[in-house]
């Protein structure tokens, strides 16, 4: 494992957990204090133990939903309710449970919401795992924002959360949780969107002392990742085609769904390779098994365009200890989403399809992504949501 001592001085994880400290992205401690010190607060009056992840905080779903007719941002001159009381057509109770259905768009107020954060600590949003899984588009909209899954240092005000099912209609209620929000915190003379990714220089190093992959490392503005596409066999299962007619998924049900109800598998066949239809939803796993140090946090980077007219990053954030074997070396395959755009696009097994950017994290967390109970994907494969029974 890497510890503060084997790297460069910008590298090295603080043990403190004052909200003072080195800049990089908040552990789940300092996010415990930015809940004791009323900076995150729920409407329920307590933040759930089960919501505090290795580097985020799970958010909830409050108790309404409002079916909007289109996608937006308020501006700087707005707030979210200000916009709603013109784009909303319907208002949906969530108390208990109700049905958003797909290709549809839909705004809920979460429960949690930030008061005084403050100006040198902003807040970033992705949807959960599972939920990107689920091909469920999920964004962070706060008050007078321009952008979607970002909130300004200083920021006081509510969270909302767009929701836009696409392969799926998906059950709901008032707790439901399918978006996270990740807190980093920045230095003197640092900006508040950029100076947090670890460099290819350095991130060459933390391979070298703790492997990132196992098998020769790739670092190109990143580390760069492939497709997995080649069985040991012809029927082995090397992806899942999403299903375009199917039940409801209710997101709080876990391994309670039969894969064949919702999912077409894609076998390896001698081709080593897959056509994406246009429009179509797929699971796909990476062919590099990865591995994420204790002191880092790492996203899935938008993919050029010019590799290919396809999207592989919808709920792309790996925690601390993500992936990490018995033996420490990497264990877990990255699982895509993957959304080919207007046109068929070919992939060919071990073909480049993304990269992993790394951030520093502020301090090591008090515990790492497969020691809390909510780890559902450590030493995953192929993997779908936890929705589906193995």
């Amino acid at each position: 494992m890497v510890t503060s001592s084997d790297l460069p001085t910008e590298l090295a994880e603080p043990a403190s957990a004052s909200l003072s400290g080195k800049s990089g992205v908040l552990p789940r401690q300092d996010i415990r204090t930015l809940v004791s010190r009323g900076m995150v607060r729920s409407s329920s009056g307590a933040i759930d133990e089960s919501q505090y992840q290795p580097a985020s905080l799970d958010l909830r779903l409050g108790d309404k939903a409002y079916r909007v007719r289109a996608s937006f941002l308020p501006g700087l001159n707005k707030s979210v309710e200000q916009v709603l009381e013109d784009l909303a057509q319907d208002e949906v109770s969530l108390e208990h449970g109700a049905i958003l259905e797909k290709n549809c768009v839909y705004v809920v107020e979460l429960m949690e919401s930030l008061a005084d954060l403050p100006a040198t600590i902003s807040a970033f949003a992705n949807p959960k795992s599972s939920t990107g899984r689920l091909d469920v588009f999920t964004r962070l909209i706060a008050d007078r924002s321009e952008v979607f899954d970002s909130v300004a240092g200083g920021y006081s005000g509510k969270l909302y959360a767009e929701i836009s099912p696409s392969s799926f209609s998906i059950k709901v209620r008032k707790g439901s949780r399918l978006n996270q929000l990740r807190f980093r915190r920045r230095g003197g003379g640092q900006e508040e969107a950029s100076g947090f990714r670890v460099s290819d220089r350095d991130l060459r190093l933390v391979h070298e002392r703790t492997p990132l992959v196992d098998g020769p490392a790739t670092i190109r503005n990143g580390l760069v990742f492939r497709i997995h596409l080649a069985g040991a066999s012809d029927d082995e299962i090397i992806g899942y085609q999403a299903q375009r007619f199917t039940d409801v998924i209710d997101v709080d049900r876990v391994g309670q769904y039969a894969v064949e109800d919702f999912w077409t598998p894609l076998y390896t066949r001698g081709r080593k390779r897959l056509i994406l239809d246009p429009h179509q939803f797929y699971i796909l796993a990476s062919k590099e098994r990865l591995h994420i140090p204790a002191g880092f946090a790492a996203e899935m980077a938008p993919i050029d365009p010019s590799m290919g007219e396809f999207r592989v990053h919808y709920a792309g954030f790996f925690d601390p200890g993500f992936g990490v074997g018995a033996d420490g070396a990497p264990g877990s395959r990255g699982v895509l989403e993957v959304r080919s755009h207007e046109v068929p696009f070919v992939l060919e097994d071990g073909q480049v399809v993304g990269r992993l950017a790394f951030e520093k994290m502020a301090a090591e967390p008090d515990a790492l992504y497969g020691e809390i109970g909510t780890s559902n994907y450590q030493g995953q494969a192929l993997k779908l949501s936890k929705h589906f029974r193995s």
